[in-house]
């Protein structure tokens, strides 16, 4: 099973998880760039899984279920381009052989879904749209600080070897954010230097893991200490709470610079 992240306008991933024949592509915001690698590689497109509504995650369904028949499956509560199967936390999917298991995370919009597949060859794989990103998370388009905190919360606890496949390329714009957070975490200096050479090669920083996201992305420390400290020292009305923190660190993200 290969797993492959295909560049899609100026920042998006578009996943594609194929077996060497059969292929599965996740939130496909454009179908030209995908139904060409898929005749590049000689595979069939078997399924689509959209994780929100946004359109740089389904401009390309249509197009896509029209010329290949694909199998569409996106979250229950949300705007999809019709027909596709609907699906909610609970429940699981079986694509090209893995058993998916669908995770409700809203915040970025309110019913956004993840997948997750506890065995992929051995590694975890989560297919997280705009929820998780590699040193941040997504922004509160529809949800609440805790409602998107209880949702990073329930992504960090899965393995930390599980692949984050997030559908950005906004790490070292993250990064530095981080830093500014947790300017003595060692663990964050070294992260920022692997991510700046796979950058100035023109590779992807992705996919991260949860271990290396919980040790490096300050929306999933929000009960470090350091963290707090450098959100009350922004924000004075801050607590200690961790919803608390996180509003805070995400309002002080929109303006970062």
């Amino acid at each position: 099973m290969k797993l492959f992240p295909l560049p899609a306008f100026s920042d998006n991933y578009i996943w594609i998880l194929h077996d060497g024949q059969r292929a599965l592509v996740v939130d496909p915001g454009e179908s030209d760039g995908v139904l060409a690698w898929l005749k590049q590689h000689g595979l069939k497109l078997d399924t689509i899984l959209i994780t929100h509504h946004h359109a740089d995650h389904t401009g390309g369904v249509a197009a896509l279920r029209e010329a290949t028949g694909a199998h569409v499956i996106g979250p229950a509560f949300e705007p999809m381009p019709e027909p596709l199967q609907r699906v909610s936390a609970g429940e699981h999917v079986n694509v090209l052989g893995l058993r998916f298991e669908v995770i409700e995370v809203p915040g970025h919009t309110a019913g956004h879904i993840a997948f997750y597949a506890a065995e992929a060859e051995g590694t975890p794989l989560l297919f997280c749209g705009d929820t998780l990103f590699s040193g941040g998370c997504g922004r509160l388009f529809e949800g609440t600080p805790a409602q998107m905190l209880d949702s990073l919360t329930r992504l960090a606890a899965l393995p930390a070897d599980t692949r984050v496949c997030c559908t950005h390329e906004y790490t070292l714009s993250n990064l530095k954010f981080a830093q500014a957070i947790e300017p003595d975490n060692g663990a964050l200096a070294a992260y920022v230097a692997k991510c700046q050479q796979q950058r100035a090669q023109n590779f992807p920083t992705l996919p991260s893991s949860i271990g290396v996201e919980n040790s490096i992305n300050p929306f999933l420390r929000t009960a470090e200490a350091a963290v707090v400290r450098s959100a009350q020292a922004h924000e004075p009305a801050t607590t200690t709470d961790a919803v608390s923190v996180f509003a805070t660190l995400r309002t002080w993200k929109n303006n970062f610079k």
